[in-house]
């Protein structure tokens, strides 16, 4: 297949391009800069240059492909409301010139957008509210427009070396506070997943997933926030320490929210209907490695 990939030059971006192309796929990756289309070509890629602002060229890019991997998002944490806008903008410009041509579009969600306090399983809607909400039903609801939209929802960890994510700022803000900090009793759950297997995920989607189905791309199940916490306290020789609910967004900053989530996530479902075997580390076991902390 020729797959438009948005998203290709970030951290699992860059995962998926060489597993697509590495599976006998061709790749036209989205570039916003000419260092990302540098790193796209070293890869194997073709580059079309654009962003998420311009709903016109990712519609073009779409209707020249195969199939498209949607994974850019703008991670702006001041202003969720406007960057789920703007993803949904992408999805529905990207839908719109695929509708009735069977091929498929893979968006990109996270398993935080299930119902919290209860194991998340893949047939579980979105909770009303979220940011990524209206993104997912949009990409199901493209089934009933004749392509093969679905949804993979990422871990809030998808962990590996050169991660910017969650556990990067977890790492930071223990070194400027001196602790390593968990919220309440540390018990709440989060899955994670090592990058190259998020990736394989996303292409078996592409490849084989039927219309209108959500994915869970979580290997870890959900592991104990307290548990995080100590690896990186081991780790940077600081104190573990307990902060209240009310005092998380003092402590953690914009990862108040999340730090206290409690998103146990099965992929079950995933496994058995994908054959997806997820086979890197863990959250845990990749954090001892050490490259978290160097």
């Amino acid at each position: 297949m020729r797959v438009f990939v948005t998203g290709a030059t970030g951290f699992i971006g860059s995962a998926v391009v060489p597993e697509l192309i590495g599976a006998g796929h061709e790749v036209v990756g989205l570039a916003r800069s000419d260092d990302g289309a540098a790193a796209l070509k070293e890869a194997g890629a073709e580059v079309v240059r654009g962003s998420l602002d311009d709903p016109g060229g990712l519609a073009r890019a779409a209707d020249a492909a195969d199939g498209v991997i949607h994974l850019a998002f703008v991670h702006d944490f001041a202003d969720f409301d406007a960057a789920g806008a703007t993803d949904l903008r992408a999805v529905e410009a990207m839908g719109a010139v695929l509708a009735g041509s069977g091929r498929p579009l893979v968006v990109t969600s996270g398993t935080a957008i299930a119902p919290a306090g209860r194991l998340a399983v893949e047939t579980d809607a979105p909770a009303p509210g979220t940011h990524r909400t209206p993104s997912e039903e949009a990409a199901v609801a493209l089934a009933g427009q004749g392509v093969r939209g679905s949804v993979v929802r990422l871990a809030p960890s998808v962990h590996g070396r050169g991660d910017h994510g969650f556990v990067p700022h977890l790492v930071r803000i223990a070194r400027e506070k001196g602790v390593a900090a968990y919220v309440g009793d540390g018990a709440n759950r989060w899955p994670g997943v090592h990058r190259p297997d998020a990736a394989r995920l996303f292409r078996l989607v592409l490849e084989g997933a039927p219309a209108g189905t959500r994915w869970h791309a979580a290997a870890d199940e959900g592991v104990p926030f307290r548990d995080i916490a100590e690896v990186i306290g081991r780790h940077l020789d600081v104190p573990v320490v307990s902060v209240s609910a009310e005092r998380a967004g003092e402590h953690f900053g914009f990862l108040g929210r999340f730090a206290a989530v409690d998103n146990p996530t099965s992929s079950a479902l995933t496994r058995e209907r994908l054959g997806w075997r997820p086979d890197g580390p863990g959250l845990l076991a990749d954090l001892d490695e050490g490259h978290y902390f160097v």
